[in-house]
């Protein structure tokens, strides 16, 4: 890969997070099904990645309109899909080489580019044929000429065959083609055959129809078979006109399903004959075939069926009960006693909706406010914004239905707690609100009273909250409670122009603040004093910050990132000294934000909603809001230095984006493993010294 003068492009730099995360499959300390969850992972997140950024790529170098910042989407698509090609050989080869040994040592084994060869197997697998799919299975003999249409991100099976010869004829036969769907959405892409010699058994529904082809093609003969698979454009086309938003959506996620080609993948070795025939027939473009496997669609692993269970999996840690939230009478107790975070998934979520629930039964709470960008499928929080609503408080919820891949889950919630007379304010076009947070304003005989607000790095979400790593903070300080009020304010109406003292808001604040506190440490550097920041995201893009941080660290401020996905700053260059980027990739997604300036020994530190990308900065609303409290302060940065410290997980990102495993001679430090028992050790300090 060359290296650009100043910038990594953020496609490439997140294939590299993308590779982190299929490392994640090969370490043996990790247990079977966490091996295979990595393997789900990575293909769930290339899929993604497909059918989101690389159709904007695609759509630029088909209308020839170079994207921001790249000079030239047609190379860079040829780069992705180089990258892309050689790490489904690293899938592969961890997949038969290590994966699939390791299961076969604890009596599970997945028949893999093979046939069982045992007769109950075969008995079994051909009832299965004639019995239960055949029903499901249309297969379509393609012709030049003719249309015909492959569903987004469903698997097929592009077949080569020959009418059968007469017998003694010597005449040339003509390769037909033709196209089976495999019902992935009707049955388990994984079937178990019967137990042999105390072995488990499993094989793939593609081998299991494969195996039977014939019957689906009397008077022919099948030279081969390959799984292919077209991902389509998820953009809904949604821009930034005033337009009735909400109802272009709905008609426009009908459309997802057949939108443009984004990818189409196919087995390396498919014939070139067969490969250029689907070419013609569907029109597909050079650039936008990728090389994949015989197996495609592989986040189906996440199914893969343990007979063991919970055997061979990674156990999750028992949430934390805060003790000093246990023995308070309420949650609003609790944050009059003092400013709370709570750090998911290693605190329970189950305090939230205890602050939600609390809020909908107090009767001195008149009205809640709450943003949404992604909720559960089933929702407590939605239902305890319900129940405050039946109970006669003014509740709004600003919906955000431009969420990609949420839309239709936010819209069915909105419609929901609109019909429980709950205010939905839905989306601003041009704009993604982004924000997480939640305010509960009380009165009583028209007098304010205590108000109480919770802040995120995350969602309002119960089932992601267990495996993603954020923090909440609950506070009932007007400081923070009046910003939000203007803030709440300004979703409502956008004419009006909002004022924050203590919250950094995009577009408002966000950008001017943090540049004044890079320069503060710029200027602490140049007058001989510590200078440090250390910034902890998802991702960095933006270029001005980019180039802030590079004036900072050739000043002399030590600069420690650590970034879990995209990464536009190159390191170890002339112009990024003192920057030292680390990327930990773990059981649990790291998905907080946390920003510290050290201020020369009096750190300044914030958690927040955005990372430093430019969508983040430039088309969202987006929340940073500060830690004020020492002990909450001093939780955090014990934390972050167990992220830096870790030498396990955690891996130095150099100028050409690899993950450099962590070399040194000390004690072994895993930052989630040992963040949940240094947050055990805090409970426990907390029952014999509470928090004053």
């Amino acid at each position: 890969m060359t290296i650009p003068s100043k910038y990594i492009n953020r496609d490439i730099s997140w294939l590299s997070f993308n590779l982190r995360v299929l490392e994640e499959a090969k370490d043996k300390s990790l247990p079977i099904y966490e091996r295979l969850k990595f393997l789900a992972i990575y293909s769930s997140n290339l899929d993604e990645f497909y059918k989101v950024r690389v159709s904007e790529y695609r759509n630029a170098a088909v209308n020839g309109k170079p994207q921001t910042d790249i000079d030239n989407s047609e190379l860079i698509l040829e780069e992705i899909n180089a990258i892309v090609t050689h790490h489904w050989l690293d899938f592969s080869n961890i997949l038969k080489t290590e994966i699939l040994p390791e299961l076969k040592k604890n009596n599970l084994i997945l028949l893999q580019e093979a046939y069982p060869t045992h007769p109950k197997q075969l008995e079994f697998i051909k009832n299965l044929f004639f019995t239960e799919l055949i029903p499901f299975l249309q297969p379509v003999v393609l012709l030049r000429g003719t249309r015909s249409f492959l569903r987004d991100n469903r698997l097929y099976l592009a077949i080569k065959l020959y009418s059968k010869q007469k017998a003694g004829s010597t005449a040339k036969r003509k390769a037909r083609y033709a196209m089976l769907k495999l019902p992935t959405n009707d049955y388990p892409r994984f079937i178990k055959l019967p137990k042999v010699d105390d072995n488990y058994y499993y094989m793939y529904l593609d081998d299991t129809i494969r195996l039977n082809l014939h019957e689906l093609f009397p008077g022919y003969d099948i030279e081969g078979s390959w799984c292919v698979k077209l991902g389509r454009d998820a953009d809904l086309g949604i821009d930034n006109e005033q337009v009735d938003l909400i109802e272009k959506i709905r008609k426009n996620l009908k459309k997802r399903k057949v939108g443009k080609p984004a990818a189409f993948q196919y087995d390396r070795t498919i014939p070139k004959d067969v490969l250029h025939f689907l070419m013609d027939i569907f029109n597909f473009k050079p650039l936008e075939l990728v090389e994949a496997g015989r197996y495609q669609n592989l986040n189906d692993f996440f199914t893969f069926p343990n007979p063991f269970t919970p055997k061979l999996e990674w156990q999750v840690p028992t949430p934390i009960k805060p003790v000093h939230l246990e023995q308070a009478e309420s949650m609003f107790q609790a944050i009059k006693h003092s400013d709370l975070i709570l750090h998911y998934p290693y605190h329970s979520f189950d305090y939230l909706i205890k602050f939600l629930n609390e809020a909908a039964i107090d009767p001195k709470v008149e009205e809640i406010l709450v943003t949404q960008y992604r909720v559960a499928s089933n929702s407590e929080v939605v239902g305890a914004l319900i129940g405050a609503a039946r109970n006669n408080k003014k509740v709004s919820v600003f919906v955000e239905v431009q969420a990609r891949f949420d839309e239709a889950n936010n819209l069915y919630f909105a419609e929901l707690m609109e019909k429980a007379g709950i205010e939905i304010i839905y989306s601003i076009p041009g704009l993604k609100v982004h924000a997480k947070m939640a305010l509960v304003i009380r009165r009583y005989n028209g007098v304010r009273k205590r108000s109480f607000a919770y802040l995120s790095t995350g969602n309002f979400n119960e089932k992601t909250a267990k495996t993603y790593a954020d923090h909440g903070f609950f506070t009932c300080k007007d400081s923070y409670l009046e910003d939000m009020e203007n803030l709440f304010r300004y979703l409502k109406d956008q004419t009006i122009k909002p004022n924050f003292n203590k919250l950094l808001v995009t577009r408002v604040n966000f950008r001017e603040t943090i540049m004044q506190y890079i320069d503060k440490e710029i200027e602490l550097a140049k007058a001989g004093k510590k200078a440090y920041i250390l910034l902890k995201m998802n991702g960095i893009q933006n270029r001005d910050l980019i180039d802030k941080l590079y004036e900072a660290g050739q000043a002399g401020v030590k600069i420690d990132l650590i970034l879990r996905g995209i990464c536009c700053l190159v390191p170890n260059q002339s112009f990024s000294k003192n920057i030292r980027v680390v990327r930990l990739v773990d059981s649990f997604l790291e998905h907080a934000r946390i920003w510290v300036f050290g201020n020369d020994g009096d750190k300044t530190m914030y958690l927040s909603s955005a990372d430093w990308l430019n969508r983040n900065i430039n088309r969202r609303i987006e929340t940073a809001f500060p830690i004020e409290e020492p002990h909450l302060k001093d939780e955090l940065w014990n934390i972050l230095q167990l992220q830096l410290s870790d030498n396990v997980k955690a891996r130095n990102i150099d100028e050409n984006m690899n993950n450099l495993v962590i070399k040194n001679n000390l004690p072994p430090i895993r930052a989630q493993v040992d963040t949940y028992s240094y947050l055990c050790k805090i409970n426990e300090e907390r029952k014999i010294n509470p928090i004053k």
